[in-house]
């Protein structure tokens, strides 16, 4: 039986996994994960978990790879409040099963970090938010995201909430002194990321400026980390590597 030969860039078909409420987010998150991914924005059908609530892990089946984005709507700390946790959970086991490559970003990472048995914690005061410097942990060297990657490469990171740690089974990849910040499921091609690959400092800057509320305390505070925010070049790159390293080698 012959393997099924790689795909071409333009015949990839790409699940998103947004858990977004905001209209213009939802379209500038599935812009901005195309553009670093080197892919059209109609290579990528859309999965709102807040539009659709409950469906099967089999839906993936259609599909080269799954994305899961980010949420400044939603935490995986309350299922109550957000059923569709138990589900997305499941659809990430069920990749990690049938090794469909898989790339998670922030709430995705928390998400996936969860279903794999590790804490997720709610940090009120002193979060990450801006442009970060990301470290390396000395298993980057043989990922192929991340080998070529500069230790402290600069990210975009906006989160109340992380994982207290790397799940079993899993391989630390980036860090920051206060957060791990990536890892890789052993013998998988899935890779989450805490900060954002698909994100770079203008969007943050819109992001920010969105969701002021939530995020800063008052238009000095917003000010001050968006005067500090930096371009993230490598970091908005590992898109690109996980399409050219992953999902397009036989």
């Amino acid at each position: 039986m012959q393997s099924r030969s790689a795909p071409q860039r333009d015949e990839l078909r790409i699940l998103l996994v947004q858990i977004r409420e905001e209209a213009a987010t939802r379209q500038e998150e599935l812009d901005s994960f195309a553009r670093f991914s080197g892919l059209q924005p109609s290579q990528f059908s859309i999965l709102n978990l807040f539009d659709t609530p409950s469906f099967s892990p089999q839906l993936v089946n259609d599909f080269d790879a799954v994305y899961v984005g980010g949420s400044s709507e939603a935490s995986v700390m309350e299922p109550q409040r957000y059923p569709f946790i138990d589900a997305a959970q499941a659809l990430l086991r069920y990749c990690i099963e049938i090794k469909k490559p898989v790339f998670a970003s922030c709430f995705g990472h928390q998400l996936a970090a969860q279903a794999l048995g590790v804490e997720i914690v709610r940090d009120e005061q002193d979060f990450e938010m801006g442009t970060l410097p990301i470290l390396l942990h000395p298993a980057a060297a043989d990922d192929p995201l991340y080998r070529d990657t500069s230790d402290g490469f600069m990210a975009v990171a906006v989160h109340r909430e992380r994982a207290l740690g790397v799940p079993a089974g899993c391989t630390a990849l980036a860090y920051t002194d206060s957060c791990n910040h990536a890892f890789k499921v052993d013998g998988a091609p899935f890779w989450t990321t805490q900060f954002h690959p698909e994100v770079d400092r203008q969007v943050l800057v819109d992001r920010l400026t969105l969701f002021r509320s939530k995020y800063t305390d008052g238009d000095g505070h917003l000010q001050q980390v968006l005067d500090s925010a930096v371009e993230t070049p490598e970091s908005n790159d590992l898109l690109r590597k996980f399409v050219d390293r992953v999902l397009l080698v036989d």
